[in-house]
């Protein structure tokens, strides 16, 4: 079974506190799918402001979170790591629907399934489950683009 640590995650993804949105990388298969962990705690900042007396991520960041584990699918499948020189992009978000909140203590389970990548554009159906209870959906569009760098 392929899975990655956080420290390998970290070679995946250019993202870093506080917005880096995934964990650990359960499993995945080059070119398929991918399952990631996002533990959900009380210390994250967007919680101080959303919402104090009720506090409940944000849905936008539970898709960023789809959005990261879809990225390290995309860089798996190519044989690649992310580096300065390049980003990833979204293109497009479609059918998105929260169905209930995340809340402190929640570990969201991020399945993401590759749909198809065609000219530079990866799609994806991405779902996040708290236990067995789907909590979001989407499809998600993403790309890479290479980037011109002080370095270049």
């Amino acid at each position: 079974m392929n899975s990655l640590d956080i420290n390998q995650v970290l070679e995946y993804l250019p993202h870093r506190y506080p917005f880096l949105l995934i964990d650990r990388v359960l499993s995945y298969e080059a070119g398929r799918n991918l399952v990631a962990l996002k533990n959900v705690t009380i210390n994250e900042p967007f919680f101080e402001g959303h919402f104090p007396h009720h506090p409940v991520m944000p849905g936008v960041l539970i898709i960023e979170a789809l959005a990261q584990a879809a990225a390290i699918l995309s860089f798996k499948t190519m044989g690649a790591q992310a580096d300065a020189r390049s980003v990833y992009y979204f293109v497009g978000i479609d059918k998105a629907r929260f169905k209930k909140p995340v809340t402190p203590g929640d570990t969201l389970r991020l399945d993401v399934s590759l749909q198809r990548h065609l000219r530079g554009i990866w799609k994806f159906w991405a779902e996040a489950r708290v236990a067995d209870t789907l909590v979001a959906e989407a499809e998600l569009m993403c790309t890479v683009r290479s980037l011109k760098t002080a370095v270049d």
